[in-house]
């Protein structure tokens, strides 16, 4: 519950701040003050007056329960900066353009986004910035705190076999899918034009006619890091793809441009910023081959080919899976996917639920029965954003049902290893209101606080 309150609060904060700029104005004080950073009255109330605007309702007194969050949300960050941790910059500009992307299109266009909010594309951006970065630092925070979890099964039978029927959890309809994908042909012809692209922008840097940062804002097809100019912040070598990291971290001169870098994603050309330990902040464009209706109309007539083959069976789905699919990650596991998500409780498993399967995906395997095999389509992949053609059987689905120990059983793993996390974390706010300093103005003491002991006697 705390962890959904925090991701609240840092979700709406920066909204919180715009819808503010329209209200009269508040006559600003300090009521918090937990380490050395101090909640003012402006900050609560920014809170509660978008929190209302979007039909929150309070179950308890919003003058103790937003300061309240806002406190817990302190604690964590003063942690980080006594633990160094700092977010992944990369990640937090691709999520901040992902967000501004989500309310563009919800809004209509950039101008409409900046009179919704009362300012500047720009200003938005950097205030989502800091919020989403505090968000991963405090993920990061709790991560560490937490630690490793470690269950045993029985652990897990002892929870389950203490739940009423009434309180088992309900697991939503999962399926298990297995999928072969062929990528169509890129013809050399548009793989020389991108070059071409690549190595006039690398000449264009290196004679002083336009920056890299312009190229990149301008060019890239990279939406996580394009409008950053290209900037993807300090990575470490093992969270960038092999081909990508052994150019970047070979770099020296900031000057200058590397070579052109082939990755799954496309093609790249890289420029040096800082190096900072095993750190490294680069800039860099990407341009990804475009797939012509040509193509795709020839990869399509092959997928079809083999889909009347395995129909046939003239080989089995899994056979045709295993030696022909392009999907690296299911061909040597017979096609079946595995959920990657770590948000995900069925993560690691073979189980999704629809939403989180492709969209182009999700809309074949909805009409499907157990062991079919569609018949082929074009779908986007998730990771490299690459069209394919693909075919898909539906290996198993399980219905909506309330959990049982022998089909849900990582399912209720995941919820025992949350609640333990969860009161691990509630030890350690408790502990460390004891060794933090804590002020609370008169008048805003007497509440029913999640934890009481802000208030010391």
């Amino acid at each position: 519950m705390m962890k959904k309150f925090l991701f609240l609060f840092l979700l709406v904060c920066s909204a919180g701040a715009a819808f503010a700029q329209s209200q009269p104005n508040v006559i600003d004080e300090v009521v918090w003050v937990v380490g050395d950073d101090a909640i003012l009255l402006s900050d609560i109330e920014n809170q509660r007056l978008y929190l209302q605007s979007e039909g929150q309702r309070f179950e308890n007194d919003p003058y103790c329960y937003i300061p309240e969050q806002i406190a817990i949300q302190k604690l964590f960050l003063n942690q980080a900066k006594i633990d160094s941790i700092e977010a992944n910059e990369a990640s937090v500009i691709q999520q901040v353009d992902y967000w501004i992307n989500s309310a563009v299109s919800s809004i209509g266009d950039v101008e409409k986004v900046e009179e919704y909010f009362g300012k500047k594309i720009s200003q938005i951006k950097e205030e989502r910035k800091s919020i989403i970065r505090e968000q991963e630092i405090i993920k990061q925070v709790r991560s560490k705190l937490a630690g490793e979890i470690k269950l045993t099964p029985s652990e897990v039978r002892k929870y389950y076999n203490q739940l009423s029927q009434d309180s088992l959890p309900t697991i939503p309809t999962t399926v298990e899918v297995q999928i072969i994908t062929l990528e169509p042909k890129i013809p050399l012809e548009e793989i020389d034009a991108i070059k071409a692209r690549l190595r006039e922008y690398t000449d264009d840097i290196h004679s002083g006619r336009r920056p890299f940062s312009t190229l990149a804002r301008l060019y890239s097809e990279d939406p996580g890091s394009s409008m950053q100019g290209g900037e993807m912040g300090f990575m470490s070598k093992t969270s960038l793809v092999p081909e990508f990291a052994n150019v970047a971290f070979n770099l020296t001169d900031p000057n200058r441009v590397s070579q052109i870098v082939q990755t799954e994603y496309g093609y790249h050309i890289i420029q040096l910023i800082e190096k900072r330990g095993d750190r490294i902040n680069v800039r860099h464009l990407l341009l990804r081959p475009k797939v012509s209706e040509k193509e795709l109309n020839e990869a399509m007539v092959k997928m079809d080919s083999l889909y009347n083959d395995i129909k046939a069976e003239k080989f089995t789905f899994e056979e045709a899976a295993t030696y022909l699919s392009y999907d690296k990650d299911s061909k040597n596991n017979k096609g079946l996917m595995v959920n990657q998500d770590y948000e995900s409780a069925h993560m690691g498993t073979p189980r999704f639920e629809m939403f989180e399967l492709p969209q182009e995906m999700a809309r074949v395997v909805n009409e499907m029965e157990v062991g079919d095999i569609s018949k082929p389509f074009i779908m986007r992949t998730q990771k490299e954003q690459k069209e394919v053609i693909a075919i898909v059987k539906l290996k198993a689905r399980t219905l909506q049902h309330k959990a049982n120990i022998s089909d849900d059983y990582q399912v209720l793993k995941s919820i025992v290893e949350e609640s333990k996390r969860e009161e691990m974390l509630h030890k350690w706010i408790q502990e460390k209101q004891r060794s933090t300093y804590i002020r609370i103005s008169d008048g805003w003491q007497n509440c029913d606080f999640q934890y009481p002991g802000w208030v010391r006697k």
